[in-house]
């Protein structure tokens, strides 16, 4: 694939990004897109490796090798219908998924990997912008008629499956919004939301119907979709976030993450915040619990915001800087990463002129308890942990280290720590769907939930994931719900 010596002639080159300083002024996207001869000769760099790992770290099972050859070759339009087939919306991937596929990819082996999730977005930016990304509304239709609740990766990926298989198909989102997590938990310096707002715009054309603002088993009532239609989708998420169970939690200034961010995104949206509801980072220190994706990008709305300080703690321990002897190709690399968001809160010092650096990161901390003032938070007060010892089953095991103890600015506590599953909410209980020992909705092998009639799909269904597996699983699970209405089905699984 690609050029036979091109993983020999050219080196792995990626796209620029906006100055730090430079985006903390604004919340535009931050990569620059690389120019269209040097995306050729990344896409030359695709060896003829004979086995593609990169397929095994794809969850969708992406034709990587087939489009970084036609990138190469500069036939565009045949790489869109390659990267189309696999996948529904890769310029949400080519923004947000961290490419599994890259830390598979042979090349990567003993040197960088292809520029695969590089090359992806260059792929589809260039096909919108062309006007090569047209809306396919079915040929014929089924009289079936599909609710899927949830308008998120996995939602969309299903609702877009199941309309050009000739369903009838309604979206219903509990926000004012569609978009789910890519609407409001993603800040649009990783995803403009005009991005979103155009594949939305083409499902319409295509004949999928949204409802926002429409909340089953509340506002919606759950009979009504089982009277209406003849199918329920599940896809909700997995939005119950997880809790810090520790003395001064209930002090003002203690707040999870994604109310933060999904405050943001409203701002930006133009929206109005009553001044009595607003979760402002200007000119406070401010502790991110986590060290996941969402603590970064609240990192990233902290600096923006003009946060003084910014401080990030981690339970566990310091990921090494290249592969664990336990962490082998093609497993994703567990490595030690600096984000984008990193990035911006350390240029908040220099361009306040300011000599103390801005961003802290520490990792092997547990958070004993947060102190505060006239019912606010202050401080956080946390302890050193060793994870060197381990327990019965061989485990890693955490261990406190005496007299580590030490105290930390805390004026807002952002809880980024993962989620928990599905909300708890009418909605299931009225359905009367199982749920699993982590609480997520229980399924069969083909997504059928222990609900007549009702599947599940994404991270209501596996738990917290990427978005790259929650498009997935809504393919899949439109796999399913078309063979279920129609007795077969030419979706792929």
């Amino acid at each position: 694939m690609g050029k036979p010596t091109g993983f020999l002639e050219f080196p792995r080159v990626d796209a620029g990004k906006r100055e730090p300083a430079v985006r903390l002024r604004d919340h535009l996207e931050i990569p620059a897109a690389l120019a269209g001869d040097e995306l050729r000769r990344q896409g030359a760099r695709c060896m003829d490796c004979g086995v593609p790992f990169c397929h095994q770290g794809c969850p969708l099972g992406n034709l990587i090798p087939e489009w970084n050859d036609l990138a190469w070759r500069d036939r565009w339009d045949e790489a869109l219908i390659a990267l189309h087939a696999t996948n529904n919306f890769p310029e949400f991937t080519g923004r947000l998924c961290p490419a599994p596929c890259e830390g598979a990819c042979v090349l990567g082996i003993n040197a960088d990997p292809v520029t695969i999730k590089q090359i992806e977005v260059a792929i589809i930016d260039r096909a919108f912008a062309s006007g090569a990304v047209r809306p396919e509304p079915p040929p014929r239709l089924t009289g079936r008629r599909v609710a899927v609740v949830g308008s998120g990766p996995a939602g969309l990926a299903a609702a877009q499956q199941l309309r050009r298989a000739g369903h009838e198909v309604t979206v219903f989102e509990r926000a004012d919004r569609i978009g789910g997590l890519l609407r409001y938990g993603i800040p649009d310096f990783k995803l403009d939301k005009q991005v979103l707002q155009r594949r939305l715009d083409l499902m319409a054309e295509e004949g999928v119907k949204f409802r926002p603002g429409a909340e089953v088993g509340v506002n919606v009532p759950v009979e009504e979709l089982r009277a209406d239609y003849n199918v329920i989708l599940l896809a909700g998420g997995a939005a119950q976030p997880r809790d810090l169970a520790v003395p001064g939690r209930d002090l003002a200034g203690v707040r999870f993450a994604m109310r933060f961010l999904a405050q943001y995104n409203r701002r930006v949206a133009g929206d109005h915040v009553a001044p009595e509801e607003e979760i402002v980072a200007a000119g406070k220190n401010v502790v991110v619990l986590g060290g996941g994706d969402t603590g970064s990008d609240c990192i990233g709305t902290a600096a923006r915001q003009g946060a003084r300080r910014v401080t990030q703690i981690e339970l566990l321990p310091r990921p090494p800087e290249t592969r664990a002897q336990g962490n082998p190709w093609p497993q994703w690399p567990a490595v030690f990463r600096t984000s984008t968001s990193h990035d911006e809160a350390a240029a908040l010092a220099a361009s306040r002129r300011e000599p103390a650096a801005t961003l802290a990161r520490e990792f092997s901390v547990l958070t004993k308890a947060i102190e505060g003032e006239n019912g606010r938070a202050k401080r956080l007060r946390a302890v050193r942990l060793d994870w060197t010892g381990k327990d019965a089953a061989g485990r890693p095991a955490m261990r406190e280290v005496p007299g580590s103890e030490f105290v930390v600015d805390a004026d807002l506590v952002l809880l980024a720590m993962g989620f928990l599953g599905p909300e708890k909410s009418p909605m299931l209980e009225a359905l009367g769907v199982a749920l699993d020992e982590r609480g997520n909705v229980k399924t069969d092998a083909h997504m059928l939930t222990s609900a007549p009639g009702v599947y599940a799909a994404g991270d209501a269904r596996r738990g917290q994931s990427l978005v790259v597996w929650a498009i997935a699983e809504g393919r899949r699970a439109a796999h399913f719900i078309d063979k279920g209405l129609m007795k077969a089905t030419l979706l792929p699984r």
